[in-house]
C-alpha cells in the first residue's frame, strides 16, 4: 500500500513576540492528530531543521509584521514557495502593536528607542504582511485562539478557507451571558471588533482592545460617542483604538502608503 505524503507546513516569524507560535506549540501537545496529518518542515520555536531555500510547502504560517525593507525579499520568497500563505495573529494580520509608532516621525522614534545608536538599526513603518504579498487567509488575535487555529488547519487541509465571523464581539458576550463592560463602568471596543475569540477578555472583566481587527464597515464615530458617554476622554479613545488598529485607522484616514 502506498502511503500518501503528508502536506508540508512551515512557520515563519517577522517582528513579533512569537506568542502566536507558542500558542501553536501548546496546542499541538493536546492535538497530536494535527501532527499526524501534516509534515512540519520549518518551525523555529519547535525545531532546528530548516527547508532548503528552493523547496516548496503547502501552507506557510507567518507571524509578525513587516518592519524593515529587508523583510520584503524574505517575505516574497516565502510567498513564492507556498501554495497558501496564512497571516498568523494580529501583527501579521493588522500590523499590530508594532504599528503604534507609524503616526510619528520615524527618526524621532528611532532616537527615542535607540538613542545615539539610532542609525544602527534598519526600520520603516510597520505593516501587515498583506501590504507586501498576497495573503490567502488570516487567523487573527493576540495571541491567536487555540481552537480557532485547530479549526483553520482542518479547513485548509480539506481545501477550504478559514471562515472568520463578520459580526462584532458583543454577540459573543451576549451568547455567553457576559454583562456588558459599559454597564460595569469600563470601556470596550467590542462593538467594532471582529468576533471569534469567545469574548474572553470581557468574560474576565477586561474591555476588548481590538486585537482581532475591525468588523466590516465599523461605525467608528458611534463607537467614539459611546465611549465619550461612558466618560472616556478623546485622547484615551484614540489611544485605545490604536493599540492594535493603528494601521487600519491610518488606512481609513488615507494616511498609509
Amino acid at each position: 500500500m502506498t502511503t500518501r505524503p503528508r502536506p508540508k507546513v512551515a512557520f515563519f516569524d517577522f517582528t513579533s513576540c512569537e506568542g502566536c507560535q507558542l500558542t501553536v506549540v501548546d496546542l499541538l501537545q493536546d492535538h497530536p492528530e494535527l501532527l499526524d496529518a501534516v509534515e512540519i518542515v520549518e518551525f523555529r520555536e519547535a525545531m532546528s531543521e530548516k527547508l532548503p531555500l528552493d523547496e516548496r510547502y503547502v501552507i506557510a504560517f507567518v507571524e509578525g509584521s513587516c518592519t524593515r525593507q529587508s523583510d520584503e525579499a524574505r517575505l516574497k520568497s516565502i510567498r513564492e514557495r507556498a501554495d497558501l500563505l496564512i497571516a498568523l495573529g494580529a501583527c501579521a494580520d493588522l500590523g499590530g502593536v508594532n504599528a503604534i509608532r507609524n503616526p510619528f516621525p520615524l527618526q524621532e522614534v528611532r532616537e527615542y528607542v535607540y538613542g545615539e545608536k539610532a542609525d544602527w538599526y534598519e526600520t520603516y513603518p510597520a505593516r501587515p504582511i498583506s501590504a507586501v504579498v498576497k495573503v490567502d487567509a488570516a487567523i487573527p488575535g493576540c495571541p491567536i485562539d487555540r481552537d480557532e487555529f485547530a479549526r483553520a488547519v482542518t479547513h485548509l487541509l480539506q481545501g477550504r478557507m478559514p471562515n472568520l465571523p463578520d459580526y462584532p464581539l458583543c454577540i459573543e458576550c451576549k451568547s455567553r451571558g457576559t454583562v456588558c463592560m459599559y454597564q460595569r463602568g469600563q470601556a470596550c471596543l467590542g462593538p467594532v471588533t471582529r468576533a471569534g475569540c469567545g469574548a474572553v477578555c470581557p468574560a474576565y472583566g477586561y474591555g476588548c482592545e481590538g486585537c482581532r481587527g475591525f468588523v466590516p464597515s465599523p461605525n467608528l464615530e458611534s463607537m467614539r460617542e459611546v465611549m465619550r458617554e461612558a466618560g472616556v476622554s478623546d485622547e484615551e479613545i484614540e489611544s485605545r483604538l490604536r493599540i492594535f488598529l493603528t494601521y487600519q485607522m491610518m488606512e481609513l484616514e488615507g494616511a498609509t502608503s
